[in-house]
C-alpha cells in the first residue's frame, strides 16, 4: 500500500489550501492516519493526526486553522489548511500507522506560503 500525498502549491499568507492523503489500497490495521510538515533547516513534526475513533489532534501552532478529516470509503485524509502564514512553509509528507506499529509514509507535497 502506498500513500499519495497532493494538493500542495505557492498560496499567499492569509490563504488556504487543501491537502488530500489516498491510499492505494486497504491499509490493514490502521489506527492513525495524519500529517507531518518538514521546515528547511528543521526537524519533521506532526501537525494534525485522526485516530481511528474520529478524535483528532493537533500541533498547537495550527489549532483554529488546519482542519485534519477522512473519507474512509477513499481510503482518504485531507488537511484543509486556512489562514496560512510564512511560517507554515514546509514539505508536508501523510502518515499511517497500524496497531502492528508498522508505518506508511507518503512521498511529501511543498507548502509555500509567500508575506
Amino acid at each position: 500500500v502506498q500513500l499519495q500525498a497532493s494538493g500542495g502549491g505557492l498560496v499567499q499568507a492569509g490563504g488556504s489550501l487543501r491537502l488530500s492523503c489516498a491510499a492505494s489500497g486497504k491499509i490493514r490495521g490502521v489506527n492513525v492516519r495524519g500529517w507531518y510538515r518538514q521546515a528547511p533547516g528543521k526537524e519533521r513534526e506532526l501537525v494534525a493526526v485522526i485516530l481511528n475513533n474520529g478524535i483528532t489532534n493537533y500541533q498547537a501552532s495550527v489549532k483554529g486553522r488546519f482542519t485534519i478529516s477522512r473519507d474512509i470509503a477513499k481510503n482518504t485524509v485531507y488537511l484543509q489548511m486556512d489562514n496560512l502564514k510564512p511560517e507554515d512553509t514546509a514539505v508536508y509528507f501523510c502518515y499511517a500507522k497500524t496497531i502492528y506499529e508498522k508505518q506508511y509514509w507518503g512521498q511529501g507535497t511543498l507548502v509555500t506560503v509567500s508575506s
